[in-house]
């Protein structure tokens, strides 16, 4: 049975862009892994991970589309990686906003007449003269 020049191209792609894929969705999933297990040390390896994953998942799909299409099946599961990302981002952002709001709450803001983080009272300064 004889293949297109097409069908060979196809075929090509997959076997080079599998890896790369695979990559980043083990990346996802292990950093989704540690996000629920709230392992903040495993949290960085698996983000710094991932993101070396998705570079070199970037540049293996760039330089494919160079020399055609890509196939169906892997621009779905490249697509899928992509709405992963966006929403552990967003699991991100959310549990940032949280963590500032319970700072916020916990340590306000220093007002006048408290005392600084070296100690000392804080005291303004009257026109530019330094006061001991």
């Amino acid at each position: 049975m004889h293949r297109s020049a097409a069908e060979m191209l196809a075929v090509q792609q997959v076997s080079e862009l599998e890896r790369p894929l695979a990559d980043v969705e083990e990346g996802l999933a292990a950093l989704a892994a540690a996000l629920r297990d709230s392992d903040v040390g495993r949290i960085e390896a698996e983000a710094a991970a991932l993101h070396r994953a998705l570079a070199r998942a970037v540049d293996s799909f760039g330089r494919a589309a160079r020399s055609g299409p890509i196939p169906g099946v892997l621009r779905q599961r490249l697509m899928a990686a992509g709405g992963q990302v966006a929403a552990q981002r967003e699991v991100l952002a959310r549990a940032t906003a949280s963590l500032d709001r319970a700072i916020d709450v916990l340590m306000p803001a220093a007002s006048p007449g408290v005392y600084s983080a070296g100690g000392g009272a804080e005291r303004p300064t009257g026109h530019g003269e330094l006061h001991a």
